[in-house]
């Protein structure tokens, strides 16, 4: 900004080109003024000389002492030997200098991951799955597999077991896929990195189905946004039992849950529609009839409706998981405005 302010006074004048710029003129005059070179730092009478400096760097790093810590290295010299070169600080300040301070373990280097990108213009073209745990009796926990449509929000497919279990998993996703009719290169199944998702029996089960797949970040639950929010919408429910008596008592509340979810639950990210209206194609009826009765309210009483006829909302014509950000000119974002993320109705 001072530059530019520089740039403009010279056409402008100065006291205007700040104004302008909302720039002090005390900050331009003083970016103008010569800087003064600093003078070295002088060197303290009781640092280590050069030679000093060479006798504690060998001392540090000779077979005898190359594994060891300064501290160790100080206490050994006193002990041992009876001889002082420097304080153990110092002695990390001469290894500072030649860059011989660092990690001596091995440290895992996390490979770089891409941010998934996911796009899903219709039903059967995006599933997330994830398992929750819930709570049995003694502390035992029965595990819940839950497969949801990313664009429907419908639960095609669901488990309970106790364990998780890689084989489990392969025949909960075999068993869903041929329900729905899922052909070889239509779908794509996300997930996070959990044991079972990240399974070769998983991983070849899907490449013998023609499934791609598609997994979260490391630590990064944002990724998986569907699945997250269809077991928040689960727990939270008023009847969510705190501890289930059994496994068959699980059973039958996720069995009802679930077609509550399906067929009854009107979520708000698919314009209170419910999954299954939505999955099974069922949107442009129930439109239609939502702008029957709307249409009739409002013959009825126009006076009632300030913004004049009203339309019903319809759901989004795509869903995305992390949907890439398009700039314009200005480096300003310029989606449109589409679903990107869950919505418990």
């Amino acid at each position: 900004m001072i530059e530019a302010a520089e740039e403009l006074g010279e056409t402008i004048g100065v006291s205007r080109a700040c104004r302008v710029l909302s720039v002090p003129r005390s900050s331009l005059y003083w970016a103008q003024k010569p800087k003064e070179v600093p003078s070295p730092r002088p060197t303290s009478p009781r640092a280590l000389s050069s030679e000093e400096k060479a006798t504690v760097r060998a001392i540090l790093n000779s077979d005898r002492f190359c594994d060891a810590a300064p501290r160790e290295v100080y206490a050994t010299l006193l002990d041992q030997e009876g001889e002082y070169y420097c304080h153990w600080r110092t002695m990390y300040r001469v290894l500072e200098e030649h860059n011989e301070v660092h990690e001596r373990r091995n440290q895992r280097r996390h490979p770089a991951t891409s941010k998934p990108e996911l796009r899903a213009t219709g039903p059967k073209q995006l599933w997330s799955w994830d398992i929750t745990q819930l709570k049995g009796p003694h502390g035992v926990y029965y595990h819940l597999y839950t497969i949801i449509d990313v664009f429907s929000r419908y639960v095609p497919g669901w488990m309970i077991a106790n364990r998780e279990s890689a084989e489990l998993s392969e025949r909960l996703i075999a068993e869903t896929c041929s329900k729905q009719g899922i052909e070889s290169e239509q779908l794509v199944l996300h997930s996070d990195r959990g044991s079972a998702m990240r399974s070769k029996t998983v991983a070849q089960l899907l490449i013998k189905l023609g499934v791609a797949k598609s997994h979260s970040r490391p630590y990064t639950p944002t990724d998986n946004p569907f699945s997250e929010a269809q077991f928040k919408t689960m727990k939270y429910r008023p009847d969510y039992p705190q501890v289930f008596t059994g496994m068959k008592d699980a059973r039958a509340w996720a069995r009802d849950f679930i077609h509550w979810y399906n067929h009854e639950h009107h979520h708000t990210g698919l314009a209170l529609m419910t999954p299954a209206m939505v999955h099974y194609g069922q949107v442009e009826t129930v439109y239609e009839q939502r702008q029957q009765v709307l249409a009739a309210a409002y013959a009825a009483h126009p006076e009632r409706f300030v913004r004049g006829k009203p339309t019903p909302p319809k759901p989004p014509e795509e869903v995305w998981i992390n949907q890439p950000q398009t700039m314009d000119g200005k480096g300003n974002p310029q989606n449109e405005r589409r679903e990107q993320g869950p919505i418990a109705g």
